[in-house]
């Protein structure tokens, strides 16, 4: 099977480890590989990335903007279910790896490319979730995982192949001890001193968020407007899906918000410390649940809250494409036809304060809450038969245990 595969379409990074691959790949398979760079908000050279792939024998380089895509058909869809794997990872990683799947198996359709490839460990989520995005997608795709197969096993090897076949690429001992994985979402850094349990992580490595210390000491009045779920202007300035992302990354940032240190449960079984940067995820979150306090039906926040943990889980695991979790998100969007409106946050030293939430679609009625005078709108004796209903069942157990 491997000596009929003639065209490799590659996600590739720039980085030590594709770069490395990227060569491989040609010498093993004496295929073409074409390189494909998903441009989602990581700090990169797009200049850089492709001059280094060419020069280690790249038959094609392609870097595309996803940026407004990852944050509107990705994240937003993720964030109405309000998604945390864990009770506190905001999946930024997680998301988006269906995305660059799918990108990866339409440039193979578009190339008539035999297989593609990608970078992901054998240890980790990522080659999971790559290779059942892809199969999903094309379930006829080959898909090759270097990591699984080679006989390399650590950086010291790549940075000895690089010597070996004159890969020029620029490694020191003064590079992260850790692996860092980046895009408009987040900032994940796992790995190397970080392994480590017993000591917290380097104030060195946070790269988005200031340390509370370092945070303002007056807090900052935002306000985040809503359509249908859907962040659509932060203080009054529509803007783009990703530039409203970018924008609550730096005002959240900024005041310390959004640092998460945790050890997760990977899908390969092992337990793994991750630390995250979530800043503007972390405020659209809050926000988000804000305005859907005032303009969802309590019943249908109770259900969704019980689907989220299977929906986040269905992310984690790399079945964004599932069918189940299609139906979730079919569910959710319903349910988000009214959470429209305004939410005013305060932002203080890693903490989000909520000043006021507003929508023409709000189920909150104060004459029927007030704890004044209400008789035209609840008959307060009305609750009594409520209260005897709903004890009945209560009752009757009670007296069968008593026996």
């Amino acid at each position: 099977m491997d000596k009929e595969i003639n065209k490799i379409v590659l996600a590739y990074s720039g980085g030590l480890d594709t770069s490395v691959i990227l060569h491989w790949l040609k010498e093993k398979y004496s295929a073409d590989v074409i390189a494909f760079t998903a441009d989602i908000g990581q700090e990169h050279n797009s200049q850089e990335v492709e001059s280094r792939a060419k020069e280690i024998g790249a038959s094609k380089v392609f870097i595309e903007d996803l940026k407004d895509e990852f944050v509107s058909e990705y994240v937003f869809p993720m964030f109405r279910a309000n998604a945390v794997y864990e009770g506190e990872y905001l999946l930024g990683t997680s998301i988006a790896r269906p995305l660059i799947s799918k990108k990866l198996i339409e440039l193979a359709e578009e190339e008539n490319a035999d297989a593609i490839a990608h970078g992901a460990t054998g240890k980790g989520n990522d080659q999971i979730r790559f290779e059942l995005g892809s199969y999903a997608l094309n379930p006829d795709i080959k898909v090759l995982a270097p990591w699984r197969t080679w006989e390399y096993s650590s950086r010291a090897d790549l940075i000895n192949y690089c010597d070996k076949h004159q890969i020029n690429i620029e490694v020191n001992d003064e590079d992260p001890t850790y692996s860092v994985d980046e895009n408009l979402l987040h900032t994940s850094y796992e790995g190397g001193v970080l392994e480590d349990l017993s000591k917290p992580a380097p104030e060195k490595i946070w790269q988005r968020t200031k340390s509370i210390s370092a945070a303002p000491e007056e807090g900052e009045n935002i306000q985040i407007d809503f359509l249908q779920g859907d962040p659509i202007s932060v203080n009054n300035q529509q803007m783009s899906s990703s530039e409203i992302l970018n924008t609550l990354n730096i005002l959240a940032g900024n005041h310390g918000i959004g640092r998460l240190d945790l050890v997760e449960n990977r899908f390969t079984g092992m337990k793994s410390r991750g630390c995250y940067e979530t800043p503007g995820g972390t405020l659209l979150l809050k926000a988000h649940r804000a305005i859907e306090s005032i303009t969802l039906d309590g019943q249908a926040a109770h259900l969704k809250d019980e689907l989220m943990p299977q929906y986040a889980d269905l992310i984690y695991k790399g079945l964004w494409w599932s069918p189940e979790r299609k139906a979730i998100q079919a569910l959710i969007d319903n349910t988000q036809e009214a959470v429209s409106g305004s939410i005013k946050l305060n932002l203080l030293k890693g903490n989000i304060e909520i000043i006021s939430r507003e929508s023409e679609n709000s189920l909150y009625d104060e004459n029927i809450v007030t704890f004044e005078d209400d008789e035209n709108s609840y008959d307060q004796s009305d609750a009594t038969g409520f209260i005897k209903i709903n004890a009945l069942r209560l009752k009757l157990n009670s007296r069968r245990n008593k026996k």
